[in-house]
């Protein structure tokens, strides 16, 4: 469902419908319990309203402040890893100078369709190999394997391509899986959250005001952040999908290296 939502609808107008649907609901619930339970205005409970917000609001604090380092954490990664992966193909194009003509433009063709292929594979879909791009990285494999290193400057800029090719395919490799399977907190999780945000709106829709003008302004505040803080924790459950994501410009950027070395 987080992976529905980041995915189609905008980050702007999924914080606002947040704010909507939950700091708007917090006090439309107020309003329909002050008017049924005229108790609840008055004061009378507050001290224990007070010790029981002031406990849940901290295990609230400490569960957001823990999922979103988390959540954080995975983007830090994936961003990490993905200019892993287009660093490791911009080393390998700026060494093809120093190969033998033929074997230069057979390999930057090869590069090439690599990463372009790597693109439309991020693009389609972070979490789903593409077999076209499966078939150019082993092509590009194969075009290494077809140099002919004749000096020792040759043998040492080819071994270093093989490790880059290595690092590059591995860089793929766990972008595949990350995007599969870092998807957000498990439902257990969600429930926890859920469960507490809803006991901490609970708690400040039950407090005791007098004042309907001094009391749905305090409602809406606390809407306003739990709104706020489940909007974040969605945006960040999935590394590659969504307005804080890790995107494919290093890839972009070891394209234009090549295209720019012709």
């Amino acid at each position: 469902m987080s992976g529905w939502l980041v995915s189609n609808v905008p980050p702007g107008l999924l914080l606002v419908g947040l704010i909507v649907v939950i700091a708007g609901g917090a006090m439309l619930i107020a309003r329909v319990i002050r008017r049924r339970f005229p108790a609840l205005t008055r004061d009378e409970h507050n001290d224990v309203t007070k010790f029981t917000y002031t406990f849940i609001g901290f295990i609230y604090a400490f569960l957001i402040g823990f999922m979103s380092s988390s959540m954080w954490g995975q983007i830090s990664a994936a961003d990490a890893n993905a200019r892993a992966e287009g660093a490791a193909a911009i080393e390998m194009a700026r060494d093809l100078v120093a190969f033998d003509k033929s074997d230069a433009d057979r390999l930057r063709r090869s590069l090439l369709d690599y990463e372009k292929s790597a693109i439309a594979e991020w693009e389609r879909g972070p979490g789903t190999r593409s077999p076209g791009t499966d078939d150019a990285l082993a092509q590009l494999m194969s075009a290494y394997r077809q140099v002919t290193a004749t000096t020792d400057s040759q043998k040492t800029v080819l071994s270093t391509s093989y490790a880059n090719l290595d690092k590059m395919s591995q860089a793929r490799t766990v972008r595949l899986l990350t995007a599969r399977e870092d998807t957000g907190p498990p439902w257990p999780l969600w429930a926890v959250i859920f469960l507490t945000s809803a006991l901490v709106l609970g708690t400040v829709v039950i407090y005791g005001v007098d004042k309907a003008g001094l009391h749905y302004p305090m409602v809406a505040i606390v809407g306003l952040i739990v709104a706020t803080n489940l909007f974040l924790l969605v945006e960040a459950s999935h590394p590659y999908i969504g307005g804080i994501s890790t995107t494919p410009d290093p890839l972009y950027e070891a394209v234009s290296v090549i295209t720019g070395q012709r």
